[in-house]
Formats: C-alpha cells, sequence, structure tokens
C-alpha cells in the first residue's frame, strides 16, 4: 500500500474500498499500526478499539464481496469523541470520575456511523466534560504542526487524529468553538450544524442547548459525506429537527457563482494572520464567482460571548448535578470553577441573558437574510501557543475575547464551517470559517468546497 494512504481524503478512499482497489481490512490494519506507532506521543485517542475495528473491517469487506455496499463510508476507518456514548467501550468524556463508564448502547451517531458501514477505530481525547482545559489527570493531545501550539479545546483528539493521520474523518462537539478552534489549529474542514440538525441523543452533554455535534474532516466534501449520514430526526432526542436531510455530497458542486457573501466591517482584534486568511477567501471568492457585500455585526455580538460562559455554567451545573458537588474533589479546577459559577447564578441574571440571546438570534437571522453567507475568522488571535494560552488566563473577558467570533452561533444555533486558509511562520495552520442561515449546510459545504477548488491549504500535512 503507498506509504502515505493514510493522508487520503475520506472521499479517496472511500471511492478505493468500493472498487476493490483497497480492502478495508488491510487499510483498518494499516491505521491501527500508524495508530501504535504515532499516537504514543500525539495522545488524541483516550481508547483503541483494535479487535472490534479489525472484526467490524472483515465483515464489511465480506458484504463488499456480496456486491453490497452501505454507501460512501462502507470500510472507512473513523473516530468519535470520546462523549459518544459506545456499546461495551468506556466512554469518559475526558473526565477522571467516568473512566469506568461503559455504556450498553450506542449514541445515535455512532449507530448512523456504523450502520453506513464506517469503521469505528476508537475514541478520541478531549477536556473534560467537554469545557476548557483537560483534566490534570489526563494528558492532553499535541498538535501535531507544532507541540508548542494549542490543539484547540474540547475536540482536541478529534483535531489532532484526523489531522496526523490517525483516522479519516471524526466526530467533534462544539458549545462555544470546540469543533471550529480545533479545525483552525490543525489544518482541517469542520462542520458545526445547525442546533437540531444532528441528534445529541447518547452524547455526554456540556451545555444542552448550546451542544452541536458535527464531522471534523480533511475537506470540505469529506464533511458533506459524514453530515449525510449522521444528520435527521431521531426519536430519541426530540430537539433533532424532522427536516429532510440533502444528499450534501451530491449538492457540492453548487458553487457560489452569483453568491452574496458578507464581510463586516465592524470586526476588531484581528491579528495579521487572521486578517490575511480573511483577506486571500474573498479573493478565492471573487474568482468562483460571489459578490462580496459589505455588513455590519449586530451591536449584541460581543455580549454574546460574554454571556456565553454563564449560560453554559448553568447547564454544565445541571448536566452535573449527579457527581457535583457531592464529588467535587475528583474534579478538575476548570471544570469546578465552571460548575460553581452555574450554581450561583440568579434566576434572575439567567432570565435576561436568556432575552439577550433570543435579541441576538434575531439580529443574525436579519443579518443572514441580507446576504447568502457570511465569512468570519475563527479567531482574532489565530492561533495560540500553549505558553500564551496558559499566560493569557481564564478572566472573562479574555474567555469572551477568545470566544467573540465563535460562540455567538452556539447561542443562535447558526451552521458553520471551517477551513484551512494559511499558514502561520510557524508553521501552524490558520483558519476562517463560512456561516448560513438555519439549515442551510448545503450552501456552506458547496461553498467551502469552491474554496478549497481554488486552493491547497486543505492539502498541507502535518511534518510528523
Amino acid at each position: 500500500m503507498p506509504s502515505d494512504l493514510h493522508y487520503l481524503s475520506l472521499d479517496e478512499v472511500a471511492r478505493r474500498l468500493k472498487a476493490r482497489k483497497l480492502s478495508s481490512a488491510e487499510l483498518t490494519g494499516a491505521m491501527l499500526d500508524r495508530i501504535r506507532e504515532i499516537d504514543p506521543g500525539l495522545k488524541s485517542y483516550a481508547t483503541v478499539t483494535a479487535d472490534r475495528a479489525l472484526a467490524d473491517a472483515g465483515r464489511l469487506d465480506a458484504e463488499t464481496a456480496a456486491g453490497r455496499s452501505r454507501g460512501p463510508l462502507h470500510g472507512v476507518p473513523v473516530a468519535v469523541k470520546d462523549l459518544c456514548n459506545t456499546e461495551g467501550v468506556a466512554t469518559a468524556a475526558g473526565m477522571a470520575i467516568h473512566r469506568a463508564n461503559v455504556p450498553s448502547a450506542d449514541a445515535t451517531v455512532v449507530t448512523r456511523l456504523k450502520e453506513a458501514g464506517a469503521v469505528i477505530l476508537g475514541k478520541l481525547q478531549m477536556t473534560e466534560g467537554a469545557y476548557g482545559a483537560h483534566h490534570p489527570a489526563i494528558p492532553a493531545p499535541l498538535n501535531p504542526w507544532n507541540a508548542a501550539y494549542w490543539t484547540g479545546s474540547s475536540s482536541s483528539g478529534s483535531g489532532a487524529a484526523t489531522a496526523a493521520g490517525l483516522c479519516f474523518a471524526s466526530l467533534g462537539s462544539d458549545t462555544g468553538g470546540s469543533i471550529r478552534f480545533p479545525s483552525t489549529m490543525n489544518g482541517l474542514s469542520g462542520l458545526k450544524p445547525t442546533w437540531g440538525r444532528v441528534s445529541r441523543a447518547g452524547v455526554f452533554p456540556l451545555a444542552e442547548s448550546l451542544d452541536h455535534v458535527g464531522p471534523m474532516t480533511r475537506s470540505a466534501l469529506d464533511a458533506a459525506i459524514v453530515l449525510g449520514v449522521i444528520a435527521g430526526a431521531d426519536p430519541a432526542d426530540p430537539t433533532a429537527v424532522g427536516l429532510p436531510v440533502p444528499d450534501y455530497a451530491a449538492g457540492i458542486d453548487a458553487g457560489v457563482r452569483g453568491k452574496r457573501i458578507g464581510l463586516a466591517t465592524n470586526m476588531h482584534g484581528l491579528d495579521a494572520d487572521a486578517q490575511r486568511a480573511l483577506e486571500d477567501a474573498v479573493a478565492a471568492f471573487r474568482t468562483a464567482g460571489a459578490s462580496i457585500v459589505d455588513v455590519k455585526l449586530p451591536a449584541n455580538f460581543d455580549q454574546g460571548s460574554r454571556d456565553w460562559v454563564p449560560l453554559c455554567a448553568v447547564e454544565a451545573a445541571v448536566a452535573h448535578e449527579g457527581t457535583y458537588p457531592s464529588r467535587a474533589s475528583e474534579y478538575g479546577p476548570v471544570l469546578s470553577g465552571l460548575l460553581d459559577q452555574g450554581l450561583r447564578l440568579s434566576a434572575t441574571d439567567l432570565a435576561k441573558m436568556q432575552l439577550r440571546r433570543a435579541a441576538l438570534t434575531g439580529d443574525l437571522n436579519k443579518l443572514l437574510a441580507s446576504v447568502d453567507l457570511l465569512l468570519m475568522p475563527v479567531m482574532g488571535r489565530a492561533v495560540w501557543s500553549t505558553e500564551a494560552l496558559q499566560a493569557a488566563g481564564r478572566d472573562p473577558e479574555t474567555v469572551a475575547s477568545r470566544l467573540r467570533y465563535t460562540a455567538p452561533f452556539d447561542l443562535s444555533g447558526h451552521p458553520t464551517l471551517t477551513l484551512p486558509g494559511g499558514m502561520t511562520a510557524d508553521g501552524v495552520p490558520v483558519g476562517f470559517q463560512i456561516v448560513a442561515r438555519a439549515f442551510e449546510e448545503e450552501s456552506i459545504l458547496a461553498a467551502g468546497h469552491a474554496y478549497q477548488q481554488r486552493t491547497d491549504w486543505h492539502l498541507k500535512r502535518p511534518p510528523l
């Protein structure tokens, strides 16, 4: 097999498997070998399910030989964030307190991956409870591009493993930016779907009205393929919307010709790398036939990122009420600090923030009604070293500034696609995001694909 097989796109691997140029068993074996070789230093996996993966790959090869295909994920090795329940396999959600938690059933998204023929290689490491820091007793995944840099918040293992060629796609979750941060820091195409587009049944919550589950992949096309599998209504999750699921991959070539893409004139706090990524994206989209329209972010946009922490805190306190504060000594300091804040929040303060959230959602809906898509940075400071992150601390304004361009879209539930769009002098990827109206994932995926037909940032690989 080619030595760089692990870096192929999911789409390309799927085509080779379907054409029987490659077997799932040999591909899965090669990926497991790579995980054994690379991941002890990278620490992206919480659990590797090698025997189960090989057995599943063998069964899927037998189906292929019999002329059966389950679809574009048939036989493709993927991995899931360790807050997605997996039957018979520990699901710890990054928490020392849950290391022995072995679910009796799969999360809906895991079931859908398996039904589509994906081979689950294992569970990917994450921050404690999907909040902002890893538990002190659990090693944090390293950034495969440069170990001195942040891996990107809670879906850190998903970002590192997908970028390093340790799976062909992964699932992440995004409550304040945790698909988008690791996607930009690891050079991936990460999709935060519309809230309600993907079931959260069997997924450990951080803040249920803010949590989104979505794919982290190497290209917009790969994200489209995965979203088409995991999206849709679910009897186990009444918040999963019953709208029809489009064939996202089939519509990927729709492009952006004639589309109006908004670019805000009142953004602030952008460094040179973040600004350059946006400017280069503007040039690429113009070349692809889109027009760039000046818009203004709502006046309450920054307030959204300030409100996000206390809103997240009070919902997280609900999610952890069975173990916190009764077992507070087993929690790390960052998550316990969030939960304490949630327990202190007054009902009137919560009501005020919920009203502001509703107003922000309405204002963003109005903005997005005036354009087809919205072009945004992921972070004002395009990349963070771990040293700079630690020095910045976690005071409310610092956290809000880091969440400025991500958290408002978790509050509103709009879909966003993060794409790699540059590189720093230290060899760390820089990303940007495209935002669409609710349930218009087709539009952002087609826009992302159009961008990636004209650029090669998504084809670059870390120097492992």
